[in-house]
């Protein structure tokens, strides 16, 4: 009587695996007819220009490798455009120390600026004084309703009427054009000049 029930199972054995393999098949199949559909892919929401963040009454520092302060800006209220990548600022002042120990301030009622502050755009009583390390170099000030600067070429654009001071030199234009770099000062429109004699 053990024999043929061995024999049965030793040919049971022998189709096992066949059948476990049919029998996950068929479960496979199962889940996937019951399953529910994929979720199709949301449509991208339209993006705002709201602002994604402000900051009110902050001011902030920028500091070299050796922990030496290298630019400041303070303000009283800015703006985070992630549409655009700018940071608009309410009553803008900043500071920063250049290589040769120049040190360059603005202020302005509002500034724009893009996210490495590469390109800086100052509106409304904007003002830019360079003072030089060197006691023989008078400031520079350029003053204006509109000031457009590069800071990395050190360049600075307005298409509306400026003063320029140095000294006790004084010009105004109706536009300019001043690349710090080249040391060229452009400026159009009804230009007028007001020069000092030098002292002997």
């Amino acid at each position: 009587m053990k024999r043929p029930v061995l024999h049965l199972w030793d040919q049971l054995s022998l189709y096992l695996p066949l059948l476990l393999m049919g029998f996950m098949a068929l479960v496979s199949w199962w889940l996937v007819r019951t399953a529910p559909e994929p979720v199709r892919q949301a449509a991208v929401a339209q993006v705002s220009d709201e602002p994604d963040y402000s900051l009110h009454q902050f001011s902030v520092q920028q500091f070299d490798g050796q922990g030496g302060l290298r630019s400041q800006m303070w303000g009283e209220q800015a703006r985070h455009y992630p549409v655009r990548d700018v940071l608009e600022v309410d009553a803008v002042r900043t500071r920063s120390v250049g290589e040769d120990g120049s040190v360059t301030t603005t202020s302005a009622q509002r500034g724009i600026s893009n996210s490495d502050s590469s390109e800086v755009q100052l509106w409304g009583q904007a003002q830019v004084r360079r003072s030089y390390a060197k006691a023989d170099q008078p400031d520079l000030l350029l003053q204006g309703e509109f000031l457009h600067a590069w800071t990395q070429q050190e360049r600075v654009r307005s298409h509306l009427p400026v003063v320029i001071t140095r000294g006790g030199n004084r010009w105004t234009g109706n536009a300019m054009e001043y690349d710090h770099l080249a040391q060229v000062l452009e400026l159009k429109g009804q230009v007028r000049g007001v020069l000092q004699p030098r002292g002997r």
